[in-house]
């Protein structure tokens, strides 16, 4: 069975998501070093919880690293079937479409939130990072989101 950071398109997204965060905060989201391949190995297996997901109107997961995959308890496929939105509960979703918005304009942010596994267990969010995910030619391409202070509730 292929691991998802050997298929070729995360690959090139682990590689999004790295310079995406260094484009936006002037820091590197982990160090990694080696072949993307190597890179996107260390990120998907990074000590962090790190999510990403696309532009539709509905945004769907487009990537979850071994701790977000625990954390929302599914594996690969589940998870990047997933609207973002359900990560939230429904009285708790239009906070983080705000953020999201608000995110969307300013390229990055701060925010701290409660959020739900696939199994109804709460967590909270403590000093998250939200950020734009944008290509070599600054094109829009979704947003991440990555943390390691979290608590269950």
């Amino acid at each position: 069975m292929i691991e998802p950071w050997q298929n070729p398109t995360i690959i090139a997204h682990s590689q999004l998501l790295l310079n995406s965060f260094q484009h936006w905060t002037g820091r590197e989201l982990l160090k990694v070093t080696g072949t993307p391949t190597e890179q996107a190995q260390q990120l998907f297996l990074a000590p962090f919880v790190l999510v990403s997901h696309n532009t539709e109107n509905d945004p769907i997961f487009n990537y979850g690293n071994q701790q977000a995959l625990a954390l929302w308890e599914l594996n690969w496929s589940e998870f990047t079937q997933m609207p973002s939105r359900k990560t939230a509960e429904p009285t708790l979703r239009e906070d983080r479409q705000r953020l999201l918005q608000e995110t969307a304009a300013k390229g990055f942010g701060e925010y701290s939130g409660v959020r739900i596994s696939s199994t109804g267990k709460r967590f909270k969010i403590k000093r998250g990072l939200l950020w734009n995910v944008v290509d070599g030619e600054s094109r829009y391409c979704g947003q991440a989101s990555m943390f390691n202070d979290y608590e269950f509730i």
